[in-house]
């Protein structure tokens, strides 16, 4: 039976704001990716967003980001490469501990935002991000964008690398992400949310804003937790999978 990931970004509440339904993005998807406190959330959200992956049996995974909670973690900062390992190593081990305790563990690592953005093509800090990985523990897997420099560079540093697609988000013709600084840049009509969903998992490919058709060779497919109309769409894409007889399971 042909099989594949679904994650979603939680855990993204602030002190008194709070961001998203997590409880229902994660009876929806097999992997979430907890916010570790720099972009957005905070110790207390962590925990119990982890407590509530644990009991789902949904698998854990660190989104480390830029250190930027006005700005969501989506502004580029351009820091000294060591700095930025650090701050990567920091917010997975936060994770890590307030995982513990919760029940479950830590078992890969999605970075956030602009830095995911950036470390696509960004060499110095794509490898600064290796680097953190590499430190904490070379098994953890990194999920990337096909293509990337992070993935040439977690492949060199023989760390496994998870290949991941948007259902929510639309391409450019190079397989890039279009900039959300573009109108249709996040794919809102549920319809086409699940078109994608369904040709991205069935035939590992998705249709680029001028009509090509990329090859992406996808295991796992994210629809973020903060889109409009986020937990319907999840649910609506997870139903439309397993009707498809497409088995829904984390890659770990």
């Amino acid at each position: 039976m042909n099989s594949i990931d679904l994650n979603s970004d939680v855990g993204e509440s602030f002190g008194n704001w709070s961001f998203g339904d997590d409880a229902a993005i994660i009876s929806s998807v097999s992997s979430v990716n907890v916010a570790c406190a720099f972009h957005a959330g905070d110790p207390s959200t962590i925990r119990a967003t982890c407590a509530a992956a644990a009991v789902a049996g949904v698998t854990v995974g660190a989104h480390p980001g830029y250190r930027d909670l006005a700005g969501f973690g989506r502004r580029f900062i351009d820091m000294a490469p060591g700095h930025l390992t650090d701050e990567v190593i920091y917010q997975i081990g936060a994770l890590q501990a307030l995982a513990a305790v919760a029940g479950t563990r830590v078992s890969y690592v999605k970075p956030h935002g602009a830095l995911y953005n950036a470390i696509a093509h960004h060499t110095v800090q794509a490898q600064a991000v290796v680097d953190a990985v590499v430190s904490v523990d070379p098994g953890l897997p990194v999920m990337v964008l096909p293509n990337s420099e992070i993935q040439r560079l977690a492949d060199a540093a023989g760390l496994r690398t998870v290949v991941e697609a948007f259902a929510d988000r639309s391409y450019n013709p190079d397989g890039s992400l279009t900039s959300r600084s573009l109108p249709g840049a996040v794919i809102l009509d549920p319809a086409r949310v699940t078109e994608q969903a369904l040709r991205l998992a069935a035939e590992r490919q998705v249709r680029a804003v001028d009509g090509t058709l990329l090859d992406v060779p996808v295991e796992s497919i994210c629809l973020h937790g903060d889109t409009p109309g986020a937990v319907t769409l999840t649910a609506t894409v997870r139903a439309a999978l397993q009707d498809a007889g497409i088995l829904i399971r984390s890659f770990v």
